[in-house]
């Protein structure tokens, strides 16, 4: 059975024994953002748990925090991931120049470089992904993965 849903803003799981290769659905092990105290907020503006995800497929990373950010990059592309500690610039969605903080929280973070340089998308709109910095509630097994 194929999947006959268009790709969208939120997307969803597929449903059981349903295949489905639109960009931006989750096939792969989903890691769940982590979130501070700013998650009923972020929730209440559509950039909560329900629609925020890191997920590696076989082939590809896609990373969605709601209708706010949103890369799916081939997996190639990844280099070193790491653990990432210091002060964060906010909460959220933040970047400049390739390089984007996506969190719910100030801590579990990890740090993903990409080269070449890769396409992500902010509120809509296409931009450049050098590095991202992600908050996850597993960022030990992301690494792992990834390496």
């Amino acid at each position: 059975m194929r999947c006959h849903k268009r790709p969208s803003l939120f997307p969803t799981r597929p449903s059981e024994g349903e295949v489905c290769d639109h960009p931006g659905v989750p096939t792969g092990r989903r890691y769940a953002i982590k979130y501070g105290l700013l998650r009923p907020l972020l929730s209440a503006l559509a950039l909560g748990p329900r629609f925020s995800f890191a997920e590696v497929g076989e082939e590809r990373l896609t990373v969605r925090m709601g209708w706010a950010f949103y890369a799916s990059v081939p997996r190639s592309a990844v280099r070193s991931p790491e653990r990432s500690e210091g002060p964060v610039g906010g909460i959220g969605v933040h970047g400049w120049r390739g390089r984007w903080l996506v969190n719910g929280a100030a801590s579990g973070l990890v740090t993903i470089t990409f080269e070449p340089v890769q396409r992500a998308w902010v509120m809509g709109f296409p931009t450049k992904l050098r590095e991202l910095r992600l908050s996850l509630e597993d960022p030990d097994g992301l690494i792992a993965l990834l390496r």
